[in-house]
């Protein structure tokens, strides 16, 4: 399934929904260059919500990674919401459920932040 995004801003975040597969495809790029377009514009907290990602590839993963590192790099934070039970568990074995604070929802980060 092909890799699509939208992007929202509210007073508490900047938020990036994706769609699709998440393998680090010709998209992947541009996925970095809305965190870094964020950052320039001021933003500390970016919510990537996966509710609709089916499956993240090692690619994929070195891109939430490539995000992670851009955002606290310029004293901000990248939360995770609503991850699939197959990306949970790829979040478990590969320890990334210890680097990245995972949400429920956007609306379960909404409503603790």
């Amino acid at each position: 399934m092909k890799l699509t995004y939208t992007t929202q801003k509210d007073q508490k975040a900047d938020y990036l929904f994706i769609q699709g597969d998440l393998i680090g495809d010709e998209v992947g790029p541009k996925l970095v260059e809305v965190v870094s377009d964020a950052i320039q514009d001021g933003a500390k907290i970016f919510v990537i919500d996966l509710s609709e990602v089916r499956y993240i590839s090692s690619s994929g993963i070195g891109l939430l990674i490539t995000m992670l590192t851009k955002m606290r790099n310029s004293g901000g934070e990248v939360y995770l919401t609503a991850p699939s039970d197959h990306v949970k568990k790829l979040l478990i074995i590969t320890k990334l459920n210890n680097i990245f604070t995972v949400f429920d929802s956007v609306e379960d980060f909404k409503s603790k932040n």
